[in-house]
C-alpha cells in the first residue's frame, strides 16, 4: 500500500522529504491550501522530493445520493475498502428565534454569497449505542485517521469547487462515530484543517455525546473549534434510557466540564437537544432543560427525530416542538429549531448508516 502524504503535518512530511523543509513546505501548501488530488500536478523539482511508493492518499467519493432539498450523502469508500458516510448541505439548516428562514436573510440573498456545512465522521461506524440513531447499529469498526477525516473535507470542497475565504464553509463533525472516543487524530484533523487547508476554527463544531475526560481536555487547546453537547433528555434517567454512555458521566459531570471551557463574551456552548414524541418534549422537560443551563453560556439546537427502520421512536407533534421551542425562548434561552436536511435520501442526524445498495445512488462523477 503507497503512504498516504494527507494527513501528515509539516514536520512528518519535512521528515519524509529527507530533512527539506523549504519542500516540506510546498508540498503542504499543494496538499491542504490548494488540495492537489494528483502527484502529477506538482512541479518537477519538487515531485523529485516525494518518495517514489507515495500517494496522496484522498478518500473517495464512491456513491452520492441527492435529495430534493439538494442534500448530497456521499459512501466515502477508504484505502482499506472500509466505508463511511459524508453529507453536504448547501445553505446552511437552521431557523432562527421566530423560526424564520435563515437562507434568505443577509449576504446570501443579496449577492449569491455562498454558504454551505459538511458533515463528517470520524470513526467507522459508533460505539456510544444512543437508542435514537441509525449509525448506533453499526457498532464500531475502527476510528478514522486524521487524514481520512480531514480528507472527507477536502475531496468535498473539490467537488463543489469551493474557494476557501471566498465561500462561506461551515464544518459539524456529528457524522458517523464519537470524535472524543478518537480524540487524538481528530484534533490532529482540526489542525490540518485550520492551518492548512484554511477553515478557521469559529466554523467547526464538534459534537460529543459526553466523554467527560476528553472534554476538560478540549478545554486546554490552543486551536479549539467549537463544541456542542449532545444532552438529548433533561435528567440522568430519561438520559440513561436514550443514551446509555450517561451511567459513566452523568449530565452534572458533564455540565461542570463543559464549564472549564474558556468562552468570549459572544460564544456559547450548542447544546444538542434530539424531541422524541411523548418521551423528552413536554412543557415540564423544557423546564427541567432551562434548570440545568442556567448557569451556562448556552446556545440550545432542538432536532426533531429523525426517523429510521427498526428503531422504536416516534416524531413529537409539531405542537410540542413549537412549545418546547417557546418554553425556552420566553426563558431567555437563544433556541434555534434544526431545519432537517436529506431525510428522504436517510442524510438527516441519526440517519447515516453507511447504505451500500440503494437505488437512488448513482456514482460519482468528480
Amino acid at each position: 500500500m503507497q503512504a498516504s502524504l494527507f494527513g501528515q503535518d509539516l514536520d512528518e512530511l519535512t521528515s519524509a522529504l529527507r530533512g527539506e523543509s523549504r519542500r516540506a513546505r510546498q508540498l503542504w501548501r499543494a496538499l491542504y491550501r490548494d488540495r492537489v488530488a494528483n502527484l502529477d500536478i506538482l512541479s518537477n523539482r519538487l515531485r523529485a522530493f516525494v518518495p517514489q511508493d507515495a500517494s496522496i492518499g484522498h478518500p473517495i467519493l464512491a456513491q452520492t445520493a441527492t435529495s430534493v432539498d439538494g442534500t448530497e450523502r456521499y459512501l466515502v469508500r477508504l484505502a482499506d475498502g472500509e466505508t463511511i458516510e459524508t453529507v453536504w448541505m448547501p445553505e446552511g439548516e437552521a431557523e432562527d428565534f421566530n423560526g424564520r428562514d435563515l437562507r434568505n436573510r443577509g449576504r446570501l440573498a443579496d449577492t449569491g454569497y455562498k454558504r454551505a456545512t459538511i458533515c463528517i465522521s470520524s470513526q467507522v461506524g459508533c460505539a456510544v449505542n444512543c437508542q435514537f440513531c441509525l449509525t448506533a447499529k453499526l457498532g464500531v469498526k475502527r476510528n478514522l485517521t486524521a487524514g481520512e477525516i480531514a480528507g472527507q473535507v477536502a475531496v468535498v470542497l473539490n467537488r463543489h469547487h469551493i474557494r476557501v475565504g471566498v465561500d462561506r464553509i461551515n464544518l459539524v463533525l456529528m457524522g458517523m462515530g464519537e470524535p472524543f472516543l478518537n480524540y487524538d487524530h481528530v484534533m490532529k484533523a482540526i489542525r490540518l484543517i485550520v492551518e492548512g487547508i484554511g477553515i478557521p476554527a469559529s466554523r467547526i463544531t464538534i459534537s460529543t455525546s459526553g466523554i467527560e475526560p476528553s472534554i476538560r481536555r478540549f478545554a486546554a487547546e490552543t486551536i479549539r473549534p467549537n463544541l456542542a453537547l449532545s444532552l438529548n433528555a433533561p435528567n440522568d434517567e430519561i438520559r440513561e434510557q436514550v443514551m446509555p454512555i450517561n451511567r459513566k458521566w452523568k449530565i452534572a459531570d458533564l455540565l461542570e466540564a463543559v464549564k472549564t471551557i474558556p468562552l468570549n463574551k459572544r460564544g456559547w456552548i450548542n447544546v444538542e437537544y434530539v424531541l422524541l414524541g411523548g418521551i423528552n418534549d413536554q412543557p415540564e422537560h423544557a423546564q427541567q432543560v432551562l434548570e440545568l443551563l442556567k448557569d451556562i453560556q448556552a446556545k440550545v439546537n432542538l432536532i426533531v427525530w429523525n426517523p429510521g427502520p427498526g428503531i422504536a421512536y416516534t416524531q413529537p407533534d409539531p405542537a410540542d416542538v413549537a412549545r418546547f421551542h417557546r418554553i425556552l425562548i420566553d426563558n431567555g434561552m437563544p433556541t434555534f429549531t434544526r431545519r432537517p436536511r436529506g431525510r428522504d435520501i436517510y442524510a438527516a442526524c441519526g440517519q447515516l448508516k453507511r447504505t451500500l445498495e440503494q437505488p437512488e445512488l448513482v456514482q460519482v462523477a468528480v
